[in-house]
């Protein structure tokens, strides 16, 4: 078999600007449109808890940028009328400024990155780069920004992406396996987040979702609380089932996280409403308990449908169980995951499992504003750079951008046009659900 090498990986990806020209990045017409958007909106509710449908609309109806949280299958539609670079990687999906955020790594240090993978799926690189642009400029107008700065906020991004990628290009492979994002608490809205996410303890959740058990019973251990439709305990054989996963979650972990879960016992279940666009998808959380009651350990159980991506790309290679689709893909782009990351399977549906708020903390819209977008845009490169390059070819990659300059305003252009139709399609959402 012949080996490629660097040179002749960065001429295939310089090649790949006759596929796709990098001014093409710029256009996006709906009327390519063969699917309006509000049936692919009702088509990806079925399944999902009827009950949580018309929550899930009220959270996309309350901004352009809740919608477009929401709207996942209209963008992957709409990405997939337009040609591509057909240079591939691990798309994170759902690539949105508000789906990175601060986590707890295996040796308790906080992490920064991309942290929503539930769409997840081998496609065009540019793809993840064309949803991160359309949301800045929601998210950067949402916050009280003009356009001018929104624009720039996605040159920035862009750039920082170019610029990134150039670097790991040469890199020796495991060095770049390894590498960490620097400066990252010195972006303002990343240390607010940070500094959230440091008081976001097993311990600190237990005060939040839990209440003490029955006060004629000695020794009787908390519970979840009731705030429905967001929280809801389960009992009874729902929560039987929940609870008979667990094992064939644990055969999804590596040995010596085994030992450690062992030594937990679950004590009380619940059903609980996360996110815009998973909202109406089964998500269960599990309390255990360790080492005494101040021991909490809190397992969130997400039911994982297929990626919107699916039925308009090919991976051979992706597992057909969509929990561990997700799990593949997390641990591809990540530098580092959640320790207790795993999946299993409840009635017939896939799931997900993973930590539930161990020091988990994002960033809020509100601060983006001003140079605060410019500092995080530029952030948002560098990640979901690392993330292609982990699981791409940066040197195809490099070889396609070049400088960089032409492909960060094509992108700019195009996240301002495809903000532009998503506010229209929010306005349509909202006449529709009156």
């Amino acid at each position: 078999m012949h080996w490629v090498t660097p040179e002749e990986r960065h001429n295939l990806g310089q090649a790949r600007r006759k596929q796709m020209a990098r001014q093409q990045h710029a256009e996006f017409s709906a009327k390519a449109r063969l699917t309006p958007p509000l049936v692919l909106l009702e088509r990806s509710a079925r399944g999902r808890v009827p009950a949580l449908v018309k929550l899930k609309y009220q959270r996309m109806i309350a901004s352009p940028f809740g919608y477009f949280r929401g709207a996942v299958p209209v963008m992957a539609a709409d990405l997939a009328t337009q040609p591509n670079t057909g240079l591939l990687v691990q798309l994170c999906g759902d690539a949105h400024v508000r789906n990175l955020g601060a986590y707890a790594a295996e040796d308790g240090r906080l992490i920064f990155d991309i942290n929503d993978f539930d769409e997840t799926f081998r496609g065009p690189f540019e793809w993840d780069l064309k949803r991160m642009a359309a949301s800045l400029v929601l998210a950067g107008r949402e916050a009280g920004n003009k356009d001018g700065p929104c624009n720039r906020a996605v040159l920035r991004c862009i750039t920082s992406y170019s610029e990134q990628m150039r670097a790991f290009a040469p890199m020796p492979v495991l060095e770049l396996a390894r590498f960490e994002v620097s400066r990252i608490d010195a972006v303002q809205p990343v240390h607010q987040a940070l500094h959230k996410a440091l008081r976001v303890t097993p311990l600190h959740t237990l005060e939040e979702l839990t209440v003490p058990g029955s006060a004629n019973v000695v020794g009787a251990p908390r519970m979840f609380k009731e705030e429905k439709p967001i929280l809801t305990r389960v009992t009874g054989q729902k929560a039987k089932d929940v609870l008979a996963s667990l094992p064939a979650y644990r055969q999804t972990l590596e040995p010596q996280r085994r030992h450690f879960l062992d030594l937990y016992r679950p004590v009380d279940v619940a059903f609980k409403v996360v996110g815009t666009g998973s909202v109406g998808l089964r998500d269960y959380c599990v309390y255990l308990e360790g080492n005494g009651p101040c021991d909490a350990l809190f397992l969130q159980i997400k039911e994982e449908a297929p990626s919107a991506y699916a039925p308009y790309l090919t991976d051979p290679q992706a597992a057909h169980h969509q929990g561990q689709r997700v799990v593949d893909g997390q641990r591809m782009i990540q530098r580092g995951s959640d320790w207790l990351l795993g999946y299993t399977t409840i009635a017939g549906r896939d799931y997900l499992v993973r930590q539930l708020a161990d020091h988990k903390g994002s960033i809020e819209i509100e601060d983006l504003r001003g140079d605060g977008l410019i500092e995080y845009a530029q952030l948002c490169g560098e990640l979901l750079a690392r993330g292609h390059a982990r699981s791409g070819d940066a040197q195809q990659l490099s070889g396609y951008i070049g400088n960089g300059e032409g492909f960060a305003e094509a992108l700019a252009d195009f996240g301002e046009i495809y903000a532009n139709q998503t506010e229209k399609d929010w306005a349509e959402l909202k006449k529709g659900r009156k």
